[in-house]
This record gives structure tokens, C-alpha cells and sequence, in this order.
């Protein structure tokens, strides 16, 4: 595979795997912990603090958007995203490992947060370094 199209074929998949958190952070915004569960009631700190790190999840996925148009200029700024979302995966692993697996969209989430999001740092390097 050429560099130009490494580099296009990425620029593709990230813009793609970014409406994962732009639409998963919207409906935690939007909707709060209902948008995840049904429940009558949910205390209020527990809807405060969904919809505050809804609104992180949103902008994590704005911020790897961002670097779509000069993915292989913008390594800085798509590393720390990829941080955010390693950190938030290992978080959720310790959720899994203290009180079992959840539903099947969250294990997919966790999929991507500590398998996916890691390779694209990698791929993201590679570009990075073949355009300089």
C-alpha cells in the first residue's frame, strides 16, 4: 500500500470509528442514563456526572474528527484522544473485572478502546512518519 493511500484509507476509518463516541456522547448528553437503561428514576449526581462524561466522549470524538484533514500533521493532538480512550477502556475493564461483563455494546466499546484505538495510534505513527 502506498503512503497516500495508508494515509487516506486511515483519514476513512478514523472519521468513520469517530461517530462511535460522537453518538454515544450525544445520547449521554441528550438523553442521560436513560439513553443506556431504562430505570423510573435515576438519582441526580449519578445523571450529572453520565452527562458530564457524555459531553468528555463527545469531544474525544470531535477531537480525533479534527484530525481527519492532516492526520499525518496532527500526531500530537490524535495520541492524546487515543490516550483518553485507552484510559477510559481500562477503566471500563476494571468495571468488568469487579462486577462482570455488560451488555454486548459495551464489550464492543471496550474492543475498541483497548485493541482498536492502540492500532490506530501505531497506523496514525506510521503515516506520520512516511510524510515527513
Amino acid at each position: 500500500m502506498t503512503a497516500a493511500t495508508s494515509k487516506r484509507c486511515l483519514q476513512i476509518v478514523v472519521a468513520v470509528l469517530a461517530l462511535v463516541p460522537v453518538s454515544a456522547g450525544l445520547a449521554g448528553v441528550i438523553l442521560g442514563p436513560s439513553a443506556f437503561a431504562d430505570a423510573a428514576e435515576w438519582p441526580v449526581d449519578l445523571d450529572s456526572h453520565l452527562r458530564y462524561l457524555s459531553g468528555i466522549f463527545l469531544a474525544v470524538g470531535i477531537g480525533f474528527w479534527t484530525t481527519v484533514p492532516a492526520i499525518e500533521r496532527k500526531t500530537a493532538l490524535f495520541r492524546l484522544a487515543a490516550t483518553a480512550v485507552v484510559i477510559g477502556g481500562l477503566a471500563r475493564l476494571l468495571s468488568l473485572v469487579l462486577h462482570g461483563a455488560p451488555s454486548a455494546p459495551h464489550v464492543a466499546g471496550l474492543g475498541l478502546e483497548l485493541v482498536v484505538v492502540p492500532l490506530l495510534a501505531v497506523w496514525q505513527g506510521r503515516v506520520a512518519r512516511a510524510a515527513s
